[in-house]
């Protein structure tokens, strides 16, 4: 019997794969637990149709993320922070404080979790970070700091 999984089931496949299984197994065990469907010709159209929308939608993200790297790519992000006479900050540049000059400055909004920097910014300067944007695209883009007037 051909059926459509509805969930992953570990020896046999993924959400969304056709498989052929016994009878018995499908009866007595796939749909009681709601595991999967009868492959009908209607319910191979309908998962068809939802595979198409998912690659849309997964292409559109690519897209935005590009869009978005190609930004932050051609942009200093600039943070101010308090600092003494020598050029040393009181305290450390967060990424948290990078997310939310970017927001100010670029109006893009990134979870701080997704901004990586090599060191702590302990001083004034500019530094290299990288963003993750998901879908394996990262940017990477620099991080003025500036003394807070």
């Amino acid at each position: 019997m051909k059926v459509i999984l509805t969930g992953d089931v570990k020896p046999l496949g993924v959400r969304g794969a056709v498989v052929d299984v016994k009878d018995g197994y499908a009866n007595n065990f796939l749909f009681p637990k709601q595991l999967a469907v009868v492959a009908t010709p209607g319910a191979m159209k309908q998962l068809e149709q939802q595979q198409n929308a998912k690659k849309r939608k997964q292409a559109e993200e690519v897209a935005n993320a590009q869009e978005v790297a190609a930004q932050l790519e051609a942009s200093v992000i600039r943070v101010p922070a308090k600092a003494g006479g020598n050029g040393r900050l009181f305290g450390t540049v967060t990424n948290a404080q990078v997310a939310d000059a970017l927001h100010e400055q670029l109006g893009v909004t990134i979870d701080r979790h997704k901004i990586e920097m090599k060191d702590g910014i302990k001083a004034l300067g500019t530094y290299p970070v990288e963003i993750r944007l998901g879908n394996n695209i990262v940017a990477k883009s620099a991080v003025q700091v500036v003394a807070l007037k």
